[in-house]
């Protein structure tokens, strides 16, 4: 995939995001706007790039540029694997201040030699950065001669970092995707039920709560992009019924052409909440249109509801009427916010700075009139709200632990650092419980007591002194 500038502000303009939709002047320029080279806010292309893809198990992802580009993202991520473990490693040229001189092209080609004879990946993908983009190696050829040479895929993913914002450079991997890989190999079989999961990426093996779902309903989740994935299963995703894209639209370029190519519907779900769970289900049989399989969910949902509603009796005494600001992006400003209503919760505030239009529209239903709405989040603002809404929890990304301890306040993390799957009915149980054991620590106790130094004690001039009797 050559990156032109026609490329770039194709992938900026996607239709299928509603950031796009509504464009004016002052209004939504994230989406046409290019970020400045070493000013990219929230991360760049290449950052995007790799989240999207690495997931895929059994790739080793090979960073072509100096050895500072070289930090895999994904190493404070939870996305796990079923199997193979390659994706964990990094890979990188290290390029020297001679290569970016005299070019770094044959030392990318040694080095993708040298992991295909070492490591035998499934395939290669080679990410370009800013540095070797600014120098002018050909990346597309040396992977096409490395590929002929050894007879594995070798995958250019052209994403130096000044080109645009990490959301970008999610759109670039799919684009990647979609020209080398969907559609290279073909399935052993299929079935009428097959679907892809989009823009999943397994956060702390949730993808595992939710497969079994599926499997009770006859739903074959053909394939995984990205989450636990291997290579092969991405060749054939052309082939399903389906495209479901999960609380992302990061990979929303993916489900629109492979719409237009190959006559695959799409429809974006999330895992999180039991009414959301519920909605999921229904609506990926409603879109296969099977009549058997429409019953099969109905069957499903009533047995799953009716254990998790004895699972979760003791957890919504205890969280029943707790106030929650949640401080999150995408999707999750939403979905969360009904999990937490099906604990008998209180979401008091939530953020809306990388909310669509629709998640927008969406969050306003589900908080009513009272709700806040935070389209900017600072430290600062964080704790005002707090202190407004009286809240007692704080639900956000790692990042804003330390705002809660501040606050004085019960912390959740809620974004990719998490170690805990809340996806899914058996992910319902698990967020309680970690909602529970947040909120109900004793340490809040001792924590908002007054600090020894700030008692106040009686100051010595105050201490009546002993009367000594004279002689």
């Amino acid at each position: 995939m050559k990156l032109t500038q026609g490329k770039i502000t194709e992938l900026l303009n996607e239709p299928g995001c509603e950031h796009n939709h509504k464009k004016g002047e002052g209004k939504n320029k994230s989406c046409k706007q290019q970020a400045q080279p070493g000013a990219a806010q929230g991360g760049c292309a290449f950052d995007g790039a790799s989240i999207a893809l690495v997931p895929i198990t059994d790739v080793a992802h090979l960073v072509h540029g100096p050895i500072a580009c070289a930090g895999n993202s994904w190493g404070s991520r939870g996305s796990l694997s079923s199997g193979s473990m390659t994706y964990k490693m990094g890979f990188t040229t290290d390029l020297s201040e001679n290569d970016i001189i005299f070019g770094g092209e044959k030392k990318l080609y040694k080095a993708i030699a040298q992991v295909i004879n070492r490591y035998q990946p499934a395939a290669v993908f080679v990410y370009l950065t800013c540095v070797t983009a600014l120098i002018g190696d050909d990346l597309n050829a040396v992977c096409e001669a490395a590929t002929k040479k050894f007879g594995t895929p070798v995958i250019p993913i052209n994403s130096p970092g000044f080109v645009g914002s990490k959301n970008l450079g999610n759109r670039i991997g799919g684009e990647a995707l979609l020209e080398y890989v969907v559609g290279t190999a073909e399935p052993e079989f299929t079935t009428p039920y097959d679907i892809n999961l989009i823009g999943e990426y397994n956060i702390a093996g949730e993808l595992w709560g939710v497969l079994p779902l599926f499997e009770k309903l006859g739903i074959r989740v053909l394939s995984k992009i990205t989450g636990d994935a291997r290579y092969q299963e991405v060749c054939y995703a052309h082939r399903a019924k389906l495209n479901v894209m999960i609380c992302s639209k990061a990979l929303i370029n993916m489900a629109r052409k492979m719409e237009e190519s190959y006559g695959i519907p799409y429809v974006e779900e999330s895992f999180y909440g039991i009414a959301d769970m519920n909605r999921c289900l229904r609506n990926i049989a409603q879109k296969i249109g099977d009549a058997d399989l429409q019953e099969r969910v109905e069957k499903l949902i009533v047995e799953e509801a009716a254990a998790l509603n004895n699972a979760l009796v003791p957890y919504r005494a205890r969280l029943k009427g707790k106030r929650m600001v949640l401080y999150t992006g995408g999707v999750k400003s939403w979905s969360i916010i009904s999990a937490a209503q099906d604990l008998g919760m209180d979401v008091v505030a939530t953020s809306t700075k990388k909310s669509t239009e629709e998640d927008k529209a969406r969050i306003k239903d589900l908080l009513g009139q009272d709700g806040i709405m935070l389209e900017k989040g600072n430290a600062q603002e964080l704790l005002r709200v707090i202190e407004k809404t009286k809240a007692d929890l704080l639900v956000a990304g790692g990042r804003n632990q330390y705002t809660a301890l501040k606050a004085r306040i019960p912390f959740l993390d809620i974004n990719q650092e998490r170690h805990h799957p809340y996806a899914g009915y058996v992910g319902m149980i698990e967020m309680a419980r970690e909602l529970d054991e947040a909120l109900h620590s004793p340490i809040w106790e001792q924590v908002r007591k007054p600090a020894p130094w700030e008692i106040q004690n009686k100051s010595a001039l105050e201490i009546e002194l002993p009367k000594v009797e004279s002689v």
